[in-house]
Order: structure tokens, then C-alpha cells, then sequence
């Protein structure tokens, strides 16, 4: 069932065996993961179907440098679906090396392995429509032409995968399946605005729901997971402190702590050797149909060996507000990147003021090279804009076998990347967020690390060359600041409440019966983007709550017994 929180009763106590805060990924794939175990759910979502701008307000917050990290409002959509309704569709999986304890990585090891994760990893995979759970190329392919001919190296592999989603917006994709469900009620623009303990803070009694229009009621919930993104879920810890005066689960100062993002930007200049058809560097198509790309990344082995924190490198074209790549269609995007998502648009302003003249170079390069701009307006019309499985980015033509890279990294966790309560109140009197991520060297260094032995093994190999710029590498990779909606790590898991929030089944260690889902609990951030396996992690909860909720439970003073 799916309705309005307006229709609820003013001070109405719901009672549920599970209440969900946040209809995304993580939220959603949690509901349907414990439909059908006799078990009452209820999912509450703070949006409607469509954005509504006093809802998406309620985001607002400030950062401490708007040039390292965007506003808290921007790269998530507070709706039915969450974020899922604006993301790429990129899905990978970890890899074995992010769950492990790492030296050189402070602050790394997950209390579980990658082989306590991998089952769910395959229907993780498919939730998000990204086709089998196969991620490399001979396991999609089967034998396929490699990435760079006459490419073999022991340190250096580019047999991995990305996999794309449609994108699927969660909302739309499984409205239907939660609407007839008996089992899970959801609830539309329902604000979580407190958590509500019981006297001596072990145990939650109550979610306080409020809508925009002045409605509040109550859910009481023999169990409660907060599935709220990467900082609104820090922020509901935070904010519910009137049992817990420092927020609850933040008795060691860990909440909002460690919060990362991902390293990334375009470097270097790569020039494979020999004919273009030497590289594969557009989209595969899979059998089942799914858009998939292969990447660049240093074997696990070697990542140990010289203490790197993980990465991947992905073949890009020259930076676009460059009008010097003479290309019709890079510079396409940047005369219309006002009418682009504000990711990708913001992308498209390196810092660079426009200029008539700016804008002049471009309008030529589109009109000199008239045949590849309306040949990729036509495929961007056929294949992304009318298509219902979208093709995933701009692929260029090859002409000559250049091409700069595109990094996406590890980000080493620290604790003073935070995220704590502003000075100001939301609309429904909770605290904003105040956003202060930062980066290190140490991130920088390992990139570089990185690069040179991409570039040592493709000139060892004979296939080509890969130079950079040493001294603008951090320019390069900080010019767009963090990246994207990578949210990870405010509520990380651990064994130590000391350093870490929830545990191995993504309990908050001081509550017995409250629950967080999503990258807020990981505490490491891979080199891949987190959605993929932020589903598998909500569908291994998902598990670990209908066994722990089918044993026999009777309620005493407010808490949970369970026989």
C-alpha cells in the first residue's frame, strides 16, 4: 500500500515490526527483501512521487568550502526513489581487498569479508536491472578482444567491468510491487523528525513522522532502520538527542566522522600505438543487453605490494572547455551545459570564465565538424533520450588513439572529514547539516603511485605511452572537489564502538533495535561506486532481521525480549 502521511491521524501511534526511513535503493531493497515473512513493515519517505522544491529544501545546509564539496542539496532528490531518480546507473561490486584490515590505509577493515557479501551481490544486481552478476570480461563475453592488443601484465589488469543499470528509478520500478504488497505500508511525504528512546537510551521507542502541512504521529517498531543517504542519515542521529545528549549512537564523537567521497578527475595523456582498432574503448554490449565498459585498475596483489589505496582509471577525451580538441561535439556540450545535470554541468566549468571569445572557438569547432555532432545528436536522441535502457555517457569516435584518463579512487578515510549540525533549522525546526570533507596528500599520492604503474607497464608492454603532469596531478583531481553523491562512511561499521557506529549487522552499538542502511555504514569507499553495494548490504540486513524478528518476541517496559 502506498498513501499520503497527510491521511494519518494527528498524534496516531502506528505499530509496526519494521519501519524504514528513506524509500532509495537501500530503503526500498530493504522493504521488498522482508515482504512475504509475516512481518508488518512500514516505509517512510519524506518526498512524493514527483520533487517538490519545500521538500528538497529541507536539504539545505552549508559547507565549509564550496569549492571542495557541493551543498548538501545537491546530487540527491528527496523523493519516492531517492537519488535513484538522477543516478548514471553505474554498478560494480567491491572488491575482496576493501573489506580487508590495510596498513597503509588507516582506518580500513570491515567486520565482515566480501565473502560474508557476495550472495546478495546477485540480486543486488538484479534490483537494479544491471543483467548477471558477472564483472569480467570473459565471464560477460566469453572470448573477447582485449582492451589494448598485445596488452599482458601482471600488475596491471583491464578485464574489469562496469555494468549500467537503465538507470532504474527505484520509485517507478517497484511502485507497483509495494503498493500491492499486504505487508508493506508506505508512506508519502512522512519527514522523520526524531528518534525517540526509551529513559536509559538502549532501546528506541518511537519515530516522530511530520509532514509539510503540520501532521505528526508516532511508529512504534519492534525494529527501526534508518536508510536516509550518507549525510541526512548522520543528521538524524545527531539531531535526535534528547535522551542522548551528543546524538544517538555518538557517545566516542564517531557520527558524522570519516565521511568520504571518491578522488577523480581527468590526467594525463595515453597514446596507444598502432590502428585504432588496437582499442576497445566504447560500451560492450552484453547478451542480456546491458551496456558494460572495461576500466584500467592495479591487481590486488600489487596494491599491497606498494601500499596503494584502490583505484580505477577509465579511457575520457580531453578536458571539453578546452576549445583546442577541435571537436564539434565536446564542444556542444560546453555551449549547453546550462541545460545539463547539475553533475555533469558543473563538470563542464573548470574555473575557467567564459568568455565571447570562449564561446566563439566553440561555436566554430560545432560548426567545422558538422557530420560527428549531428551523427551523436542522432544516437543521443535513438539511444539515451527515447531509449528505456539508456546508453550510459558521451562515447567518441576513435580517430587517434589518445585519450587522457579518467581516475576514480579510494578516498582514505579520516576523522576530521565530518559532518556535524549547522546553526540553522530546517522548515520543520531540525538542525541543517554543516558539510567539511577533506582530502589529504596521502590521497593524492597513491593516484600518482598509480599512474606511473599504469604507465610503466604500457611502455614495458610496447603498446603505447601514458605521461602526466606531476606538478597539477592534485589540480587535477581536486578541480570538481568530491565527487558526485558518493555520500560514505558517516555511521561506519566497525567492531569498536570507539572508532565506528554500527556493528557487523549494521546495528547502532548502544540500541538494540536500531538499524542503518546504506554507504553511511561502510567504512572504506572502495574505487566503485557505492549504490551497487549499498543494495546487497541492505539485502544482507534484510536477512539478519526477518531471522531475528520470526523468533517468538514479548514487549516488557518498552523494549524488546527476544525468547
Amino acid at each position: 500500500m502506498i498513501q499520503d502521511a497527510n491521511g494519518i491521524g494527528n498524534g496516531t501511534r502506528l505499530k509496526a515490526d519494521v519501519c524504514i526511513v528513506g524509500a532509495g535503493a537501500a530503503g526500498i531493497s530493504l522493504a521488498l527483501s522482508l515482504s512475504g515473512q509475516g512481518l508488518d513493515i512500514v516505509l517512510l519517505e519524506s518526498g512524493q512521487v514527483d520533487l517538490h522544491a519545500a521538500t528538497q529544501s529541507l536539504y539545505d545546509g552549508e559547507v565549509a568550502d564550496e569549492k571542495l564539496h557541493s551543498p548538501p542539496d545537491k546530487y540527491r532528490q528527496r523523493r519516492f526513489g531517492g537519488s535513484t531518480a538522477i543516478w548514471g546507473g553505474r554498478c560494480m561490486p567491491f572488491d575482496a581487498i576493501d573489506f580487508e584490515k590495510r596498513a597503509w590505509v588507516p582506518g580500513s577493515g570491515w567486520p565482515i569479508s566480501i565473502d560474508e557479501l557476495a550472495p546478495f551481490y546477485p540480486e543486488a544486481n538484479k534490483l537494479a536491472e544491471a543483467g548477471r552478476f558477472a564483472y569480467t570480461d570473459k565471464d560477460a563475453f566469453g572470448d573477447v578482444p582485449p582492451m589494448f592488443r598485445g596488452f599482458e601484465s601482471s600488475v596491471v589488469r583491464t578485464d574489469g567491468l562496469e555494468r549500467f543499470s537503465c538507470p532504474t528509478h527505484f520509485g517507478h520500478r517497484y511502485a507497483r510491487r509495494l503498493r500491492v504488497a499486504s505487508d508493506i505500508r508506505v508512506l508519502l511525504g512522512a519527514n522523520c523528525t526524531g528518534l525517540k528512546l526509551v529513559p536509559h537510551g538502549r532501546t528506541v521507542r518511537e519515530v516522530e513522522v511530520t509532514t509539510l502541512e503540520g501532521t505528526r504521529f508516532f511508529i512504534e517498531a519492534r525494529s527501526t532502520v534508518i536508510a536516509a543517504g550518507g549525510l541526512e542519515t548522520a543528521r538524524l542521529l545527531l539531531a535526535s538527542n534528547d535522551v542522548a545528549p551528543a546524538g544517538i549512537g555518538n557517545e566516542h564523537d564517531v557520527v558524522g566522522r570519516y565521511y568520504m567521497c571518491h578522488i577523480a578527475g581527468n590526467v594525463g595523456s595515453l597514446v596507444i600505438h598502432g590502428p585504432t582498432a588496437n582499442v576497445r574503448h566504447g560500451y560492450e554490449v552484453s547478451p542480456e543487453g546491458i551496456y558494460c565498459r572495461r576500466r584500467i585498475a592495479i591487481r590486488e596483489d600489487e596494491q599491497r605490494r606498494h601500499g596503494l589505496a584502490n583505484a580505477v582509471a577509465r579511457l575520457h577525451f580531453p578536458r571539453i572547455t578546452d576549445p583546442r580538441h577541435r571537436n564539434g561535439v565536446l564542444s556542444g556540450l560546453f555551449l549547453a551545459r546550462k541545460f545539463i545535470s547539475y553533475e555533469y554541468g558543473k563538470r563542464l566549468n573548470d574555473g575557467t570564465e567564459p568568455t565571447l571569445g570562449l564561446h566563439a572557438r566553440h561555436l566554430w569547432n560545432v560548426v567545422s565538424d558538422p557530420i560527428d555532432t549531428c551523427g551523436f545528436l542522432a544516437h543521443w536522441i535513438t539511444k539515451r533520450t527515447l531509449a528505456d535502457r539508456k546508453f550510459p555517457s558521451v562515447i567518441l569516435r576513435n580517430r587517434s588513439n589518445r585519450f587522457s584518463l579518467e581516475m576514480h579512487g579510494e578516498q582514505i578515510p579520516r576523522a576530521h572529514s565530518r559532518v556535524t549540525l549547522g546553526g540553522k533549522c530546517d522548515t520543520l525546526g531540525l538542525p541543517q547539516l554543516r558539510v567539511d570533507w577533506n582530502y589529504g596528500s596521502d590521497d593524492i599520492e597513491s593516484v600518482r603511485r598509480t599512474l606511473d604503474l599504469i604507465a610503466q607497464e604500457v611502455k614495458r608492454t610496447g603498446v603505447g605511452e601514458l605521461t602526466y603532469d606531476a606538478a597539477t596531478l592534485e589540480e587535477d583531481l581536486m578541480r570538481f572537489g568530491a565527487y558526485g553523491g558518493h555520500h560514505i562512511g558517516t555511521a561506519r561499521m566497525g567492531s569498536d564502538p570507539r572508532t565506528s557506529v554500527v556493528d557487523a549487522n549494521c546495528r547502532v552499538h548502544s540500541v538494540n533495535n536500531l538499524y542503518v542502511a546504506g554507504s553511511a555504514a561502510f567504512p572504506t569507499s572502495s574505487q566503485a561506486n557505492p549504490t551497487l553495494t549499498l543494495i546487497a548490504l541492505s539485502l544482507r540486513l534484510g536477512r539478519h532481521l526477518g531471522e531475528r524478528l520470526s523468533r517468538k518476541a514479548v514487549a516488557v517496559v518498552g523494549e524488546e525480549v527476544l525468547a
